[in-house]
């Protein structure tokens, strides 16, 4: 890039149009414009991706000008900004969320009706932006739909990854991975910005020297640059003229290729800078179980934060012509969980190195603007990195980091002397043969805020992972109880129980979530009841429709919908749910059907390539089903589907469709979930353990409509010394069953095959306590059995969960956030 091609010019006269009309006249003529004129089709033109991709730009001109009136609007405020650091953002697709929050979803589809093209068939031919991996991208992009709706002046940073984490396809029940390519046609949602490139180092040293004034000062010398170039995608807020961005960054070489290498015939070697700059940003969250896949995941993340923070910086220097006096009271950065956590001494480097500030100034700065939310309570999922990965990759953030550190273990040893476990223990260098760096305490010691996202993880959190710390630095800790955006997980893809909630109590609810509550006196309402039972129904059809579809398995639409769908992981216990089915298999082949209540049983989830036991517990799943689907003796009475590839559009069909939602983890380990408020808000009862966000929802619903089950997570650890599988399964004649039926039954040509799934069960030592809550779970799956043969009391308790699901909308936590770390204003936008 050239300076010529950066340099900005002021013209207001090509900038000022007037607003788009948003009739069904106008947006007809601009489809057809664009299908024929901008893509270049006509009307033998067979492929759906055109009608598509016409509708998208349609769509999206109309929020450009909201855009940009938003951009003027928090410049001409001089306001506070925020800025929301996330390796993942898992936005699913975006055409039907902007037409509805434009609300233009009628008119459009009235537009296409006309046309002889029908909505839904353009809605489904989008691809899921493949952009995250599971609950943490998809709260971010919640978040991002919430800031926009509350108007506040928040901006996402990411990455602008070329292939998703992976699509997965089930052969002989066995996952496997497929490039996710949904970059593929192009993505019309985002507009390239290359004048605001950044470039980001890695490798070279860093050098000392003197400046002019005789001070110190340090500089990173000889390193390899990358570039970053960004891409803006649309954030519209619901209808309230404010449209966001979220910035993705893609790496590319600063040349394209070595002309003296090309010409001396060495082909590869010449684009070999270009291969390896580009690959930073081609895969999510490569696997880090080699080394190679270590190094690239810390280049994704630092890549992130550099980006992020010198394009930041630039902004303010271009409107506060470099004045940092104000730049602590303008601007917060949320760190989501640990993998922006470079975003400490990058923050440091670029005010030192580039501003020219001393030690003190910069850390007052970053101190003051970083916040840390924490996501996880499996010490093994707090990421270190090797300190000599560190160095190789990454001299001058290390230096800066070993200062970090070296400052706040004196501040430890002032408050504790003589503590030397205490240093060892909170120190940002975990010390060994191979040193870690702890990315985790260095987001803590960086931060002015540290969050959990569910009222027993944020306990949890201060009483064990960070309890040294919570004892140093107690006003810093805090909770969030996350959420999710109602726009999409209710409005958009639960559209005939939307319209009947706003036919009941008026649509004021999309917008707070809080008015929802209104329908609980309905619940007592025979005629709406009946409705209610009506749209779930229909609902559930559509499910069926669509396992049929993926899985070539029937569900019955009377029979209890019972579904978990999460990341494949040993402390979600999908296992656990696998022996609740064995169970009710064996009870049908010994003929215990007495007041049976037939049952469909979803399980969807992706495991992570390098997972064995996850992977393990998929063919499990698939070989049980395969057993029970094909038995007549069990017909509708028992069915047993695994989705494959889940993803954010197949959610959208599941969570209307879903009776039963599994939350079934061990007590402890899981820090909130949000697949649980989704399957709250769109009516299914929760079964579940004292986990997480369920004990809120538990608070909330109470306990006649939540069916709990398990050990708490104290009761948990005091069993950990005398857990003993052995004599639990000795004691449980259907647990004993279930395991005999594990041994061979459901892999007969394949002998032994199961066996580290039944090791892990009755090791004394396993740390998810299958066996531990086996007779609490199947009790509680009775009681959702009877229950559910009570039509009007099911319905009933199915309404009165949607009725006080308030608390989980992602704009009671937005304004947590708000009220409590970011303090921004909200910016009303011209409309």
């Amino acid at each position: 890039m050239t300076p010529k091609d950066n340099q900005q010019v002021y013209s207001p006269g090509l900038t000022e149009l007037p607003p788009l009309p948003l009739d069904v006249p106008s947006l007809s003529e601009d489809f057809r414009h664009y299908y024929t004129h901008n893509l270049g089709r006509d009307k033998y033109c067979r492929s759906i991706h055109y009608h598509y991709a016409a509708l998208a730009l349609t769509v999206r001109d109309r929020l450009m000008e909201r855009w940009k009136n938003t951009r003027y609007a928090y410049i001409d405020s001089d306001c506070r900004h925020g800025y929301y650091l996330s390796l993942e953002f898992l936005m699913g697709r975006a055409l039907g969320n902007a037409m509805l929050n434009l609300g233009i979803t009628d008119e459009t589809s009235q537009a296409l009706f006309d046309l002889g093209i029908k909505m839904e068939d353009l809605v489904s031919a989008e691809i899921d932006a493949g952009l995250g991996n599971g609950g943490l991208g998809r709260l971010a992009a919640c978040f991002l739909d919430s800031c926009a709706t509350l108007q506040l002046p928040v901006m996402g940073y990411g990455i602008r990854y070329e292939y998703g984490m992976f699509r997965q396809r089930i052969v002989n029940g066995q996952q496997v991975e497929e490039p996710d390519r949904w970059l593929r046609d192009g993505n019309p949602w985002e507009v390239a910005r290359p004048e605001y490139t950044q470039r980001v180092s890695y490798g070279g040293r860093t050098e000392f020297y003197r400046t002019n004034d005789g001070n110190f000062a340090s500089r990173w010398v000889e390193a390899n640059n990358v570039l970053a170039v960004p891409y803006d995608i649309p954030i519209p807020g619901y209808r309230n003229g404010t449209v966001n961005t979220l910035r993705l960054w893609k790496a590319a070489a600063t040349d394209e290729f070595d002309l003296g290498e090309f010409n001396a015939g060495s082909y590869a070697e010449s684009v070999a800078a270009k291969n390896a700059a580009e690959n930073i940003t081609m895969v999510l969250y490569p696997n880090d179980a080699s080394e190679n896949g270590k190094e690239l995941r810390l280049r994704q993340q630092y890549f992130l934060a550099s980006a992020s923070l010198q394009d930041i910086i630039a902004r303010w220097n271009v409107l506060h012509k470099g004045d940092f006096s104000t730049f602590a009271e303008k601007n917060c950065f949320q760190l989501n969980d640990t993998h922006p956590s470079c975003a400490v001494p990058e923050l440091m480097r670029l005010l030192m190195d580039e501003q020219g500030m001393g030690w003190d100034q910069a850390w007052d700065i970053t101190s003051r603007t970083m916040a840390y939310t924490n996501h996880t309570l499996l010490p093994e999922a707090l990421e270190k990195w090797p300190m000599q990965l560190f160095r190789q990759l990454l001299p001058r953030i290390l230096d800066i980091i070993l200062e970090i550190n070296a400052r706040f273990l004196a501040v430890v040893s002032n408050r504790w002397p003589d503590d030397g476990n205490r240093l060892a223990r909170m120190s940002l260098i975990e010390e060994g043969p191979n040193p870690q760096v702890r990315m985790a305490y260095l987001a803590i010691v960086g931060s002015f805020s540290v969050n959990g996202v569910a009222e027993l993880h944020s306990q949890l959190l201060v009483q064990g992972l960070f309890k040294d710390f919570y004892e140093l630095w107690p006003h810093k800790f805090n909770n969030k109880t996350n959420g999710v955006t109602p726009r999409r997980w209710i409005a958009w893809c639960n559209e005939p129980m939307s319209a009947l909630i706003s036919d009941t109590i008026g649509d004021g609810w999309v917008a707070d979530l809080q008015q929802i509550r209104r329908i609980a006196p309905h619940a007592d309402d025979a005629g709406f009841r009946e409705r209610w039972h009506a749209v779930k129904q229909a609902n559930k059809q559509r499910l069926a429709d669509m396992v049929s579809q993926e899985c070539g398995i029937t569900f019955n639409p009377e029979s209890i919908f019972d579904v978990q769908v999460k990341r494949i992981h040993e402390y979600k216990r999908q296992l656990l749910n696998i022996l609740h089915v064995i169970h009710l298999y064996s009870r049908i082949k010994r003929g215990e059907t007495t007041g049976w209540t037939n049952r469909c049983v979803l399980i969807g989830g992706k495991a992570a390539p390098g997972y064995y036991m996850a992977k393990l517990i998929i063919k499990l799943i698939n070989n049980v089903g395969q057993v029970i689907n094909s038995d007549p003796q069990v017909g509708d009475m028992l069915k047993v589907a695994f989705l494959p590839n889940y993803r954010v559009t197949a959610m959208e069909i599941i969570c209307p469709g879903t009776d039963l939602s599994e939350q079934i983890s061990t007590a402890g380990k899981e820090a909130s979930g949000t697949g649980n408020m989704k399957f709250m808000m769109n009516g299914a009862l929760t079964i579940g353990t004292l986990d997480g966000a369920n004990i809120e929802i538990l608070e909330e619903v109470g306990d006649d409509n939540f069916f709990m089950f398990g050990l708490t997570a104290d009761e948990v650890e005091a069993m950990r010394p005398i857990y003993d599988p052995a004599a639990i399964i000795d004691a449980d004649a259907d647990l004993k069953r279930v395991m005999q039926l594990l041994r061979g039954h459901f892999s007969m040509f394949e002998p032994g095959l199961f066996d580290p799934i039944i090791n892990a069960i009755t090791s004394p030592h396993d740390p998810w306590m299958v066996a531990a809550d086996f007779r609490s779970f199947i009790d509680a799956q009775q009681r959702v059995a009877d229950t559910y043969r009570d039509r009007e009391r099911w319905t009933r308790m199915s309404i009165i969960n949607t009725a006080h699901s308030g608390k989980f909308s992602t704009d009671r936590t937005i304004e947590d956030y708000n009220n409590d770390i970011w303090r921004l204003e909200q910016i009303p936008v011209a409309r």
